[in-house]
């Protein structure tokens, strides 16, 4: 049973909903107030001896007394019936309000209308009691249908969602490489959908669409999927049919006729070159769209049979480069929020296998035949501690622990030319722990052995020992202290320059290395913490204009001071990216700010917008609303044209217009024309622009009006 009109059930994003609408608290009390006055005539005419005449004939006053009483039982059943358990409530106190004056008119007015008046009473509170009692039964009555219907939609859902997993689970089994992809499709088209705006039930659907949308590679060889080489144009061609293998086996499923969407048409390109259909633009179901980009991304993201996975960023550059052409532009851009997002990202299949093969134990049999996964080394000082273990059978066959400090994208040693080439994978120098260093890829470097006492010891076969480590980086330059508790030996190294990243990673020979354990401090070391033995390595000794030239080595790691944003503002200046720079964002920003002093991260900062010059906008601290309209004009050559004109080195215009509190700033560079809107919305005043960027050389900073 139940006494409220309005209940919801919800079933896996599915809404059941019996709704009893009632009429609102003021129409009954209307309904009150109509009962009180046709109550008070009642007592009115049961009291009167008046009369009236009608057609020339008396009537007595008291012989109205009957309507009015029928009037009053009338407005109480229809405040039962309208008002439910409301109206019976009230009902039985306006009636209980009226029993001490039937009472009175009875036993001392001696008023014989009022016995009738009793009798009425009786009954009317039979009637609304019955009636009240109906309108219970019709809810327990509508409860239970609505149980019934809920149990039915649970267990026909249920068989779906165990059918669903199960076309899944026979999919992955055709390719270990794919294993769980859909299931990452299908949360990765989730986000995306939350991220439109969709509702509950949309995402839902959207992310079953989604698990199901390769279910037609049941139909293809396994010989097919699990070829490690390239296709033949004869195998991609029986490989392009599964789509419409997938619409054919899910668009039977009736009750469920979205699944079929993302399975037909999760091939289609944004620019009418995909299949099975060539469809273009908007005419591909928005569905496609999204899984379309999930799909992409989990790719990309993910090891192959002929490939390891792509980092994060290269993955995310693509995503940019399909936009407009593979990708639904809006749908691309929202995927790569989604990645900037993911700060902490690791690629899953790359946290699986380090989670197997394990950072904390590695055997060498041969030199460098293992090698620990490697930690970046950054301005907050890394100490690590590690148990190492000689297994050489001779004491010629003995070497000591090596650390190898280089750059990666995925910040793993690579020894293949290709991975080499595709990682950006560049190798500073061996430092080993007995003090001595290979180097090809730094300017310099000193060594430094503490306690010479203990100088030539050599390592025997079967020797254990421990050591504690200490890595930090400032800028070009890295320390590294190594103590065994009986030897210090300590390492600056000069770096080729100050764009590239560094990674430790230790190996060695005929040895055992393990209960690697990291610690990071959380404060940054000071800038004189190492002593140089190299200049710093500068890009930027070309002419200076109106404002300091400026390198900026990464992600926004300098700004130039605040110049003051005035209407018809023109900012021309000299822009190369850094030699290290490899990514489409590799290019100058434009930061919109205030701040009391004019500087950026000064005292009141306050970030509006960041926007770059290859069209993205990063969003502030709030106070503003902002747009980045992007046309690529006849002369945009691609976006590897693009990141070369950049390498090349260009000279770029921004010129902003203020009016109000709306900035529009404006800029066109090879082919990408740029009008950015900044509308501040917080009355924030004394604005400032200032110019950063990422790995790029910014020289040459005139102002203008």
């Amino acid at each position: 049973m139940t006494d409220e009109p309005n209940r919801e059930v919800k079933v896996n994003n599915v809404d059941y909903r019996q709704e009893q609408k009632e009429p609102s608290n003021w129409l009954l009390l209307l309904n009150v107030a109509i009962y009180l006055i046709v109550y008070e005539l009642l007592m009115w005419a049961t009291r009167s001896e008046g009369v009236i005449m009608i057609a020339g004939n008396p009537l007595p006053i008291q012989a109205f007394a009957g309507v009015f009483s029928s009037l009053t039982n009338i407005v109480m059943i229809c405040m039962v019936v309208f008002f439910r358990k409301r109206g019976f409530v009230v009902s039985l106190i306006l009636l209980f309000f009226t029993f001490p004056a039937l009472l009175q008119g009875i036993f001392i007015a001696h008023n014989t209308n009022s016995i009738a008046g009793l009798f009425s009473f009786v009954l009317s509170v039979i009637a609304i009691i019955i009636i009240n009692r109906r309108n219970r039964q019709i809810d327990n009555y509508q409860a239970g249908e609505i149980k019934l219907l809920v149990d039915k939609q649970q267990f026909s859902q249920h068989m779906f969602e165990q059918t669903a997993t199960a076309l899944v689970n026979a999919i992955d089994a055709k390719d270990t490489y794919s294993h769980g992809h859909s299931i990452r499709v299908a949360e990765y088209s989730k986000r995306i959908a939350q991220a439109l705006g969709k509702s509950e039930e949309e995402c839902y659907r959207i992310y079953y669409s989604a698990l199901l949308h390769d279910v037609g590679k049941i139909g293809i060889d396994d010989s097919i999927i699990n070829k490690s080489g390239k296709l033949t144009k004869e195998e991609f061609d029986v490989i392009k049919q599964h789509p419409v293998m997938g619409h054919q086996i899910l668009s039977s499923i009736d009750e469920y006729p979205y699944l079929s969407i993302g399975a037909h048409f999760h091939h289609e390109r944004y620019d009418g070159k995909g299949y099975p259909d060539g469809l273009r633009g908007e005419d591909i179901p928005e569905i496609a769209r999204i899984i379309s980009v999930a799909d992409a991304y989990d790719a990309m993201s993910s090891n192959r049979s002929y490939r390891s996975a792509i980092p994060q960023q290269l993955v995310r550059e693509e995503i940019i480069k399909g936009a407009g052409t593979q990708f639904d532009p809006r749908i691309a851009t929202i995927m790569q929020h989604l990645i900037d997002a993911d700060a902490e990202y690791r690629m899953k299949e790359w946290i699986a296998e380090r989670e197997r093969s394990g950072i904390s134990d590695i055997k060498c049999e041969g030199f460098r035949s293992c090698v620990s996964n490697g930690t970046l080394i950054t301005a907050k000082s890394t100490r690590f501690h590690l148990k190492y273990r000689s297994i050489a059978r001779t004491e010629a066959e003995s070497r000591p622990p090596v650390i190898v400090l280089y750059d990666s994208i995925d910040g793993r040693v690579h020894t293949d030319s290709r991975s080499m080439l595709y990682m950006n994978y560049y190798e500073y120098c061996e430092a080993w722990f007995d003090g001595h260093i290979t180097s090809d890829g730094i300017r310099k470097a000193e060594s430094r052995i503490i306690d010479l006492d203990n100088a030539n010891e050599t390592v025997k076969p079967g020797d254990e020992k421990n050591y504690d480590v200490e890595a930090v980086k400032v800028r070009d330059h890295i320390f590294i202290k190594i103590d065994d508790g009986s030897k210090k030996v300590e390492f600056t190294i000069a770096l080729p320059d100050c764009t590239r990243y560094a990674y430790v990673a230790f190996t060695g020979e005929n040895c055992e290395i393990s209960d690697i354990n990291v610690s990071t401090s959380e404060e940054e070391v000071p800038d004189d913490y190492i002593e140089r033995i190299a200049e710093e390595i500068s890009f930027i000794d070309g002419p200076e204009g109106d404002v300091p030239n400026l390198q900026v080595d990464g992600h926004r790691s300098a700004s130039t001071k605040g110049i003051p944003l005035t209407d018809g503002l023109k900012l021309a200046f000299h822009t190369k990216s850094l030699p290290t720079a490899r990514l489409i964002w590799h290019c100058p920003y434009v930061d919109i700010f205030r701040s009391k002093d004019g500087i950026v991260y000064g005292e009141g900062y306050h970030e509006y917008v960041i926007m770059r010059l290859d069209g993205e906008n990063i969003e502030g601290s709030g106070g503003s609303e902002n747009m980045t309209i992007v046309k690529r004009t006849d002369d945009f050559k691609g976006w590897d044209a693009w990141k070369q004109a950049n390498k090349d080195g260009f000279d770029c215009m921004i010129t902003f217009k203020k009016e109000g509190n709306k900035i529009n700033m404006i800029t066109d560079n090879y082919g990408l024309y740029l009008l950015g809107t900044c509308v501040v919305t917080d009355g924030g005043d004394n604005l400032y622009v200032a110019l950063t960027g990422d790995q790029c050389a910014i020289t040459d900073i005139r102002i203008g009006s």
